[in-house]
């Protein structure tokens, strides 16, 4: 029987696709943005994508948003107000678009994000986008990838009779705009995996550092730091502010971080942390940091901000709120649409803060959930707690003291005896938990006080046990922001489907309940994957080079090089690899199956100066598809490869 054999790469092998119209693989649209994979096209240089829709006609967006995955290509466009939009293919051939080889997708239709919360606070909009969605007016656009972070380039004010400077490289852009004059709006989309090692200049090797200059006219402001479809990650490293305002972050997956995966440190105000990953951090030297420190930690005088729709992978402590020597309760918070994906505790822990916490999903919480501590007043809303042990806590009493074993208050408790606060509770769904009693049900050893209807009020006699703090009555007040919280029977289908990156991220985990929503060990699987995670970002258009791993490899101009040639093709038993090199450098070419394993190994040696041929046997393999590896000076390159 006559076999075949397709080769399809991008950087190292000549591709052999007959010349048709664009195939679309997969399209999709999200929450203000859109996207689209494509098949190669053979000959195309490059890609040019039209977007239209909102009132706009085929509008080109910028070459970096086209990426190529080896055996796709893939687009995103980005700042879409609600509604329904075409997004079109055009391969570009011998420097010019070939439009009879285009490809538009069907309507997509794209939804808002939900603006609410504290950080909305003085009608300010946080960061570089319109509450519609689309860019801010002379908002200005930077890209970074492993490549670019370190050259990229930016003109800054930097003073206050308009000099201007041109900063080199991320970290140098936001130490001159941290000079607080230029509040210009700026959007900051990150490309792929970038790791902590290739960029320069993080602050304490840990944290990409937002500063302002000082707390009052000179803040740090404007700024959207925004992934770029579903695989943006930040590795080894997380995100600082300090004297900012008007600051998002927003669709990034964060591993592995040093310290605090977001920290928000002193006099920050308006800023909205969404839809972003967050995975374990680096282990710390205490017993409760094996997980890392804190997933987001927010303390002296940040107010009037937003966390919503995070995902939370098995985090120890999500989130802090106040720190150790608040001394008022200044901090304004909104929790809302989170995923405490078996998550520890701290969801959030509260000191000092006013705090609005609604349609979060807790999903297997080992130790606790919301953990409410010296003058704070939390409303508890229209949450879904499943299998979370201790769903609410007031420091000092109730659940927190109780000592299961003897029935009496007098366990040490869990929030180093600080003061309670006070929480008011409605509509919440709980299933599972081992233990939540409300005032009705103990009039001093109670977690949270429990309400008939949204607007009633808390009784100002009813005080927390130590501390006598009163629940402020905040929700009712007439300065209270409008929210429309979701029915909380809904709120595990709409969080799990829009928490997180884009489309849930391009990591993909499953945890085992019957085992982890009680684990609060590490989970060595998935720390080993965290670990191990490699992005499968090839190129990213109208770049020189990409970087894998910390290696530079081959031009990524999306053209066949001219020195490698597949022959014969197609091949009854064999073909032939014929390739060029500047110098001796190790080659290796192996055979997958669709499953991942390993069905032959081509070749492991070292191939010479010039000209080099590498016969390839395919007359043992079965009729289907495979995965061809090329490993040249230990960078890699996935292929197809069809036998029939």
């Amino acid at each position: 029987m006559k076999k075949r054999i397709l080769f399809s790469t991008l950087l190292l092998l000549i591709v052999f696709y007959s010349k048709a119209q664009v195939i679309i693989n997969e399209t999709g649209g999200w929450l203000e943005s859109a996207y689209v994979k494509w098949a190669p096209v053979s000959g195309a240089g490059s890609y040019n994508i039209y977007y239209t829709g909102g009132g706009v006609v085929n509008q080109k967006i910028d070459n970096q948003l086209v990426r190529s995955y080896g055996t796709y290509f893939r687009a995103d466009v980005l700042g879409l107000a609600a509604g329904n939009y075409t997004l079109k293919v055009v391969p570009v051939i011998a420097g010019s678009e070939n439009t009879t080889l285009a490809t538009t997708t069907q309507s997509l239709t794209i939804k808002p994000h939900v603006r609410e919360g504290f950080s909305f606070s003085g009608n300010i909009v946080p960061g570089a986008y319109n509450a519609n969605g689309t860019p801010k007016s002379g908002r200005k656009i930077i890209y970074i990838t492993a490549s670019t972070v370190n050259t990229v380039t930016s003109t800054v004010i930097t003073d206050s009779k308009g000099k201007t400077t041109v900063a080199t490289g991320l970290m140098n852009i936001l130490t001159a705009l941290g000079k607080g004059y230029d509040k210009t709006p700026l959007i900051i989309r990150m490309i792929g995996l970038i790791r902590d090692s290739q960029i320069t200049g993080l602050k304490d090797g840990n944290y990409i550092s937002f500063t302002g200059f000082n707390n009052t006219t000179r803040k740090l402001e404007n700024i959207t730091f925004e992934g770029v479809g579903d695989d943006a990650t930040a590795y080894g490293y997380g995100f600082y502010t300090k004297r900012c305002n008007s600051i998002e972050i927003r669709n990034v997956g964060i591993m592995l971080y040093g310290d605090d995966g977001v920290s928000l440190e002193t006099d920050n105000s308006n800023i909205w942390i969404h839809n972003n990953d967050f995975f374990y951090g680096a282990p710390g030297s205490d017993a409760d940091q094996v997980k890392g420190d804190g997933s987001i930690d927010m303390k002296y005088n940040s107010s009037n901000i937003t966390i919503s729709f995070n995902h939370f992978w098995d985090s120890g402590k999500s989130m802090g709120c106040g720190g150790p020597t608040e001394t008022v309760p200044t901090l304004y918070i909104t929790f809302h649409h989170n995923w405490f994906d078996h998550v520890d505790s701290r969801n959030p822990r509260l000191h000092y803060v006013t705090a609005h916490v609604y349609n979060n999903y807790y999903d297997g919480v080992s130790k606790y959930g919301i953990g409410n501590t010296t003058q704070s007043s939390a409303f508890v809303e229209a949450n879904h707690f499943r299998n979370c042990k201790r769903p609410m806590m007031i420091s000092g009493q109730g659940t927190d003291t109780y000592n299961s074993i003897t029935g009496a208050y007098t366990a040490e408790g869990t929030f180093s005896d600080q003061d309670g606060g006070m929480t008011k509770a409605f509509n919440n769904k709980v299933e599972n938990a081992e233990r939540l009693v409300y005032q009705t049900q103990n009039a001093t050893q109670f977690d949270a006080y429990l309400v008939n209807t949204r607007n009633e009020q808390v009784p100002g006699t009813v005080k927390s046990l130590r501390g006598e703090f009163s629940y402020t009555n905040f929700d009712i007040s007439p300065t209270m922001y409008v929210s429309n919280p979701d029915l909380p029977g809904d709120v595990q289908s709409i969080v799990t489907t829009y928490a997180g990156r884009l489309k849930g991220g391009d990591f993909k985990w499953t945890f085992n309940n019957s085992v982890d929503d009680a684990l609060s060990d590490v989970n060595t699987a998935l720390k080993t994957a965290i670990v191990n995670y490699q992005t499968s970002l090839v190129a990213v258009q109208g770049e020189g080079t990409i970087s894998v791993t910390g290696m530079s490899v081959i031009d990524n101009k999306f053209t066949p090089q001219s020195t490698i040639s597949v022959y014969p093709n197609p091949a009854s038993s064999y073909t032939n690899l014929k390739f060029t090199l500047n110098k001796e450098s190790p080659v290796a070419v192996d055979i997958y199956d669709m499953a991942g394993l390993k069905v032959k190994s081509v070749a492991n040696s070292n191939s010479q100066a010039g000209t080099n041929n590498i016969i390839v046997d395919v007359a043992n393999l079965k009729s289907g598809m495979y995965v061809i590896k090329i490993t040249i000076n230990g960078s890699t390159i996935s292929s197809r490869l069809i036998v029939k």
